[in-house]
């Protein structure tokens, strides 16, 4: 892992950069301070990649053990506290860069899952868990309903990125064009949701 290659390293951080707008954004929309701020950044980019390798048993969690992810998040929130007018208004750009680090995160989450031998339902977990878990958290500590739980096509679409992975390693073809083709399935449900407003269903009163 140390010698992490920089085709998988630099698009991983990309994510973890993008979390961390989307945990300093909900931070400044919940008028908390600075450091607020920064924490539940750091938490929305890592939260989810610590919690896999805490389920993993690889501990300590990759992330802790490599400043770059750390010092990344921070620079998401630092950049939304002192440009939050300006990140609100590309919160178009930003969606889709949220897509990109949700199937990117959520399928290469699912791969190590099976590397550890997990079945394919507990790869699957691992994987979603991965993608949504820092969402997760940061809604929990801002005291609002986790999104994932209520409405958007989020953890749905990761769910069947995680899918496509599972069946690429049980076909043998798990490599990076299978993981880039299942990253881009999650992707494209994820835009596709977005741009048509597509919701989960909720039971009727």
């Amino acid at each position: 892992m140390s010698a992490e290659p920089l085709q998988v390293l630099i698009p991983d951080l990309v994510g973890v950069f993008v979390f961390g707008l989307s945990g300093g954004l909900a931070a400044v929309r919940a008028r908390l301070d600075l450091f607020g701020v920064l924490v539940l950044a750091g938490i929305t980019a890592l939260g989810g990649g610590v919690l896999r390798d805490v389920l993993l048993g690889l501990t300590p969690p990759f992330a802790l053990r490599h400043w770059p992810y750390l010092a990344v998040a921070l620079a998401g929130g630092l950049v939304t506290f002192r440009m939050s007018a300006q990140v609100e208004r590309l919160r178009r750009a930003y969606l889709v860069l949220d897509a990109a680090g949700l199937g990117l995160f959520t399928v290469t989450a699912t791969k190590l899952g099976l590397m550890h031998g997990l079945g394919v339902a507990g790869a699957c977990a691992i994987g979603v868990t991965t993608g949504i878990g820092g969402g997760v958290l940061r809604d929990v500590l801002i005291r609002e309903v986790p999104v994932v739980l209520h409405s958007e096509i989020y953890a749905v679409a990761a769910l069947i990125g995680a899918a496509a992975a599972c069946v690429c390693h049980q076909l043998g073809v798990l490599q990076v064009p299978e993981q880039v083709a299942a990253a881009a399935l999650v992707f494209v449900i994820r835009v596709i949701a977005l741009r048509r407003g597509w919701n989960a269903p909720i039971a009727r009163p």
